[in-house]
């Protein structure tokens, strides 16, 4: 593919203030073209774009031509492909789009393009070129590179772009509008893909602007995708830009030193998040069963993901939980029967797949660094504390941070879809979303799966609650949950089916669930605990004993002894409880302790109050 690179501009702040700086520290600088400049870690602004590239044009102007000439011989450059556009001052320049209308014609290019301004800083220099030429060539259109403003950017000084987030058409372009027109930060810097079939809009554009003070690509984008309504998509990349021929010396060294800042030889610190083991409250299974459901995040257990940048990607086994040695073939089998075969390794390859697939669709370039992943849970494992999508959603954490993909790149609700489908089409885990949805809000959440949201938009309705003053909830699961039941049967396929007494049950799930949010709100702790009674009861009504399994049936036949509401949190392996009587709580922990089982009073986890999931 073809690049062009734009380095005719004239006079600008910055030229002038080099050459009047009275301190001589930048005299080595005067006359000098800006692309020509030292850029991030010393190298010229024009070299790190021309690396990127094997066909490269440069158009130049006459005033700077023996700049750029001196260049390419020094650098092995043909000088062939610098095209002089003859003009020597502000007043006479051709504009930008005229440039680029010269190099195509008088070099008789016919072939896709890509655009880029010679002296624009690049705040990223490792991002992946090849993503940008592969997402461009799987759009029908033209591209537009365009990027997140800091909070120190107005988007009056930019060209900013309005982008479809499903299509990642470009539904308007607004050359630097005032404070208010949009609502968009996203902005467009002059790197650009254009099709050769469209090259020869750029003629038509010039043919209605005659003066070069209009020939902007502002204004070509403009014309083209608002007037014209031809398809142009845009592409982030999760870096910073700065044309410096738009500032002064003292702006230029800034961004400069800020965006040097970021390339240090010092390593990098390691990013460290923590996603949390939830407890089902009211409504499970339903979530699967376009249900409703409440659950919460626990702080007693969770997942941790350390990433550290390095020279190749490396994913660590956990000594414990991807074990490759045993002290012998009995050992080997207690491992295998109690934990099964596959540990969080798996997790880890998976999400990091998934989260390049994702960013490679949704316009998202990410840059040329690698990473060290290393995991550690608490969780146990087997029980139905969402072990698995709690390694999942941290590690989706941590490549977020790393990679600098936002919260609006990767919204909450489509972060959950995300991490489902990690599991159940890398992965072919069965699974529902209630879990990674609670670990992707955090604390007490509210949900509701229902058919109409999750085929108008993907996802359903999801609220988070109040979780002070919650009552004392306890959790109690088998240390050897091998007998814990394969707790979804055939439920879902007589669900399919449209059996009656399944699908009845999965609407009262949900009432259940109305019925617990109202509770929990008042505070009504007595009601809630009959309704965490009887949805147990109605999924032992649909699911049978026997699908149940002996251990978890035993646990809330022993809890009940003790007065204690009680349900199943999750697929099965544990029981959540709910007793008010302090003395009873102390008498069926150890009950619970005595039959094997461990037990905890559960901590609920407010994302509010932790400092745990940060960059350290």
């Amino acid at each position: 593919m073809i690049c062009i690179l734009l380095v005719a501009g004239h006079g600008t702040v910055l030229e002038t203030q080099i050459k009047d700086d009275a301190t001589g520290f930048y005299s080595q600088m005067t006359g000098v073209p800006k692309a020509l400049l030292p850029g991030i870690k010393g190298k010229k602004i024009l070299d790190f774009w021309r690396q990127l590239f094997t066909d490269v044009y440069l158009v130049t102007n006459a005033d700077k031509y023996k700049h750029y000439e001196r260049w390419a011989t020094a650098n092995d450059f043909p000088v062939e492909n610098v095209i002089n556009d003859g003009s020597t001052t502000l007043e006479d320049r051709l504009g930008a789009v005229a440039d680029l209308e010269l190099a195509i014609r008088s070099r008789k290019l016919q072939d896709d393009i890509v655009v880029i301004a010679g002296d624009m800083l690049c705040a990223d220099q490792n991002f992946d070129i090849a993503q940008v030429i592969r997402f461009f060539r799987s759009k029908p259109g033209e591209l537009i590179v365009y990027y997140e403003l800091e909070e120190s950017e107005k988007s009056s000084s930019r060209g900013i772009v309005e982008v479809c987030p499903d299509t990642h058409r470009i539904c308007r372009f607004l050359e630097k509008p005032q404070e208010g027109l949009t609502e968009s930060r996203l902005a467009s810097v002059v790197f650009y893909c254009i099709q050769r079939n469209t090259l020869s809009c750029l003629s038509d554009f010039l043919s209605l602007q005659p003066q070069g003070t209009d020939r902007t690509f502002g204004q070509f984008w403009e014309w083209l995708i608002n007037e014209k309504k031809i398809d142009v998509f845009g592409m982030k990349l999760p870096t910073g830009f700065q044309l410096i021929g738009q500032v002064g010396l003292s702006d230029y060294t800034k961004w400069l030193t800020h965006y040097s800042s970021k390339h240090r030889d010092n390593p990098a610190k390691p990013i460290t998040c923590r996603s949390y083991a939830r407890v089902g409250l009211m409504g499970n299974p339903s979530d699967g069963f376009n249900g409703k459901t409440i659950a919460m995040t626990i702080s007693n257990y969770w997942a941790e993901v350390t990433l550290v940048e390095s020279q190749t990607l490396v994913l660590v086994p956990h000594p414990l939980n991807d074990p490759t040695e045993f002290g012998s073939l009995q050992d080997l089998f207690c491992i295998s029967r109690k934990e099964g075969y596959l540990g969080g390794l798996r997790l880890l390859q998976a999400t990091c797949k998934k989260f390049y697939q994702f960013c490679s669709k949704q316009g998202i370039a990410l840059t040329k660094q690698n990473f060290t992943l290393k995991y550690d849970t608490n969780i146990p494992r087997q029980v139905g504390l969402a072990g698995s999508s709690a390694i999942v959603s941290a590690t989706l954490k941590c490549l977020m941070k790393f990679y600098n993909v936002t919260d609006n790149d990767l919204p909450k609700p489509i972060r959950a879809n995300f991490i489902l489908n990690v599991e159940t089409d890398e992965l072919f885990i069965t699974a529902g979303l209630q879990d990674r949805v609670v670990q992707v809000y955090e604390g007490l959440v509210y949900m509701d799966f229902s058919k109409k949201l999750m085929e108008e938009r993907g996802y359903g309705n999801y609220l988070t609650m109040d979780t002070s003053d919650l009552p004392p909830f306890w959790l109690a699961y088998l240390s050897d949950p091998s007998d814990s039941g394969r707790i979804h049967s055939n439920i879902r396929q007589r669900w399919l089916n449209e059996e009656p007494l399944v699908v009845e049950a999965m609407k009262k799930f949900a009432e259940l669930t109305d019925q617990a949010r109202t509770a929990l709100q008042k505070k009504d702790w007595g009601r809630l605990a009959q309704l965490m009674d009887q949805n147990f009861e109605l999924r032992r009504s649909i699911y049978t004993d026997d699908c149940l399994g002996p251990g978890n049936i035993k646990m809330v036949q022993l809890a009940r002894q003790f007065g204690s509401a009680v349900k199943l949190p999750g697929s099965g392996g544990a029981v959540v409880g709910l007793c008010m009587d302090p003395a009873k709580l102390v008498e069926m922990r150890q009950a619970f302790q005595e039959a094997g089982c461990v037990f905890s009073v559960v901590v609920p986890y407010n994302p509010s109050a932790s400092t745990v999931s940060s960059q350290d």
